[in-house]
């Protein structure tokens, strides 16, 4: 196997042995043929679609499967056998039809023409042969805008995915994500078409994320500034983990009235801003932080625990037992729901002892998303003007369990009192329960959500740029970022392809950048490693 698509990969290299992440290489290797076979199916739909011949099935699918293959989502090998065999029949299916019109269906590299072996041992032997270190490119930096390509698509393919579970859709994405598979295996692709269609990826996951925020929005109402409890209510419990709003409202509908209190679990404490969730009784606080805590957090909640959508780690043996995963999480023995049919994770919780008291405990605050930022715009406007707030700090991005990471508790604890936080996705809870008080009633920390809420992040920067009459760039704004896997990617492509410049990323930056590739985003962009905060607040600040 070979991966080396999230931060922290082997020695800042790559995966050959095995995942960090624990990611096996029989899985590695079916998710290289997946991906692979998915090219062919680009392939055949991006022809097809000059052919003036779509097919709602395929797109639908390549979002669901590329979405498989993220860092720390889908690990069972049954699984990806048959989405190998979708896939396959998918692309044949619109082969078929190109044919019937006339049109070529001759494309470069074995991906549209591959036969699925009839068995796993003969998938696997397949995927070693197709990783992403066996795509075409005599150049090494066109090879590494193809990951960089195909990462930002995997990313893309997940906002999607969230989008389409509550019916958004756009045939725009769909056919730029057919696109930029295909461009994969072109051989012709030169340097500056590659960073073209790199820079096209993150255009296109900004209409995306604008689905994906209709989406979550038209369901629940826009989010509200919401305190949320860290402690603990007396009796039974579910845990609920992951990005996907829908299986939470599920599973607060199939509770209700069961005694059994809801609690939520990194990514899904924004869910308690949202009107149509907050509504429910049972939805009583945040148990925990992110993932980077999941084994000991895990095994010390007493009750059930169900996965969506989410970074979900090898769980051990001593809690594995209650663990649920629904959506596109798995792996090999723990019960999946395909059905938002919750009844065996609400037995799991009646069974469960439950907590034994109440536990007080402080509380944090969510739902500020761009309404509730824009609503006060012009308090803030003010503030900045009256020289009250000096300076605006985006800390967002992903967290991880790799050493490097308390560079981010530390920039904000380090941050001057006249300047306001804004964040958003997992990285913040190395910080979110940091008290760090208000500027005229603002808060100095303000939690915009999901990294699926980037969106609102983007508008309320356009938004400020337009009402101090000035280009983003020129904002008293600095952003300083964390990654770990490919949504972070491809949100960073996003705010390239708008032009953002000078953004601080790390702890590390992409094993899949080259030298040239990473010269390229410096010159043209900015982009920086973090460094220390004391020294990247001294250089932002002065």
């Amino acid at each position: 196997m070979f991966c080396y698509q999230c931060e922290q990969t082997a020695k800042g290299e790559g995966c050959a042995k095995s995942g960090v992440c624990g990611k096996l290489p029989d899985v590695a290797a079916l998710q290289d043929l997946l991906v692979y076979v998915l090219i062919g199916l680009g392939q055949a739909a991006t022809a097809a679609r000059k052919a003036g011949i779509t097919d709602h099935d395929a797109d639908v699918f390549a979002c669901e499967a590329m979405f498989a293959t993220l860092t720390n989502v889908d690990f069972d090998p049954a699984r990806f056998q048959v989405m190998i065999s979708r896939a396959a029949a998918l692309r044949d299916g619109l082969l078929q039809k190109l044919r019937a019109t006339g049109a070529s269906s001759d494309f470069p590299g074995g991906a549209a023409a591959l036969k699925p072996a009839a068995d796993l041992a003969g998938l696997i032997a397949q995927g070693e042969a197709v990783g992403v270190r066996s795509y075409p490119a005599v150049d090494p930096d066109v090879l590494s805008l193809k990951h960089t390509l195909l990462y930002g698509l995997k990313g893309m393919a997940a906002y999607a995915d969230h989008a389409l579970i509550l019916g958004k859709e756009d045939d725009a994405v769909f056919a730029f994500l057919h696109q930029g598979l295909a461009a994969i295996l072109d051989e012709k692709l030169a340097l500056g078409d590659a960073l073209g269609l790199v820079m096209k990826c993150g255009e296109t996951n900004l209409k995306t994320m604008e689905l994906l925020d209709a989406a979550n929005t038209g369901a629940y109402g826009q989010p509200v500034p919401t305190a949320v409890s860290l402690g603990a209510k007396k009796g039974k419990a579910i845990l609920v983990s992951g990005h996907d709003l829908r299986d939470l409202e599920e599973l607060l509908k199939q509770t209700e009235g069961k005694g059994i209190s809801i609690y939520t679990h990194g990514e899904m404490l924004p869910a308690h801003g949202y009107p149509g969730l907050k509504k429910y009784g049972h939805l009583v606080g945040h148990y925990g932080t992110a993932w980077q805590n999941q084994h000991k957090e895990f095994g010390e909640f007493p009750g059930a625990i169900l996965m969506t959508t989410n970074c979900l780690q090898r769980p051990q043996d001593s809690y594995k037992d209650r663990i649920f995963t629904a959506g596109l999480v798995g792996w090999p023995g723990l019960t999946h729901i395909t059905d938002r049919n919750f009844a065996p994770v609400i037995a799991k919780a009646m069974a469960a002892p439950g907590f034994a008291a109440d536990t007080a405990a402080k509380s944090v605050l969510t739902g500020f998303a761009r309404n509730a930022v824009l609503g006060v715009a012009d308090q803030v406007i003010a503030a900045v003007k009256d020289k009250k707030i000096r300076h605006f700090f985006l800390v967002a991005g992903c967290d991880g369990a790799k050493p490097g990471r308390n560079y981010y508790t530390e920039f904000v604890e380090k941050v001057p009192q006249d300047c306001v936080i804004l964040t958003l996705a997992c990285g913040k809870f190395r910080f979110f329960d940091k008290e760090l008080g208000a500027i005229g009633g603002i808060p100095r920390l303000l939690d915009m959500g999901q990294c699926n809420d980037a969106y609102s992040a983007i508008q309320v920067a356009v938004a400020l740029s337009k009402a101090f009459g000035v280009g983003v760039n020129d904002l008293p704004l600095s952003m300083v970022l964390s990654w770990y896997e490919q949504k972070a990617v491809v949100i960073l492509l996003t705010l390239l392809s708008l032009g953002i410049k000078n953004i601080r990323l790390g702890p590390s930056l992409p094993a899949f950048t080259t030298p040239n590739v990473l010269g390229v985003l410096v010159e043209k962009f900015g982009i920086k490693p973090i460094t220390t905060p004391d020294a990247d607040l001294k250089a932002i600040l002065g």
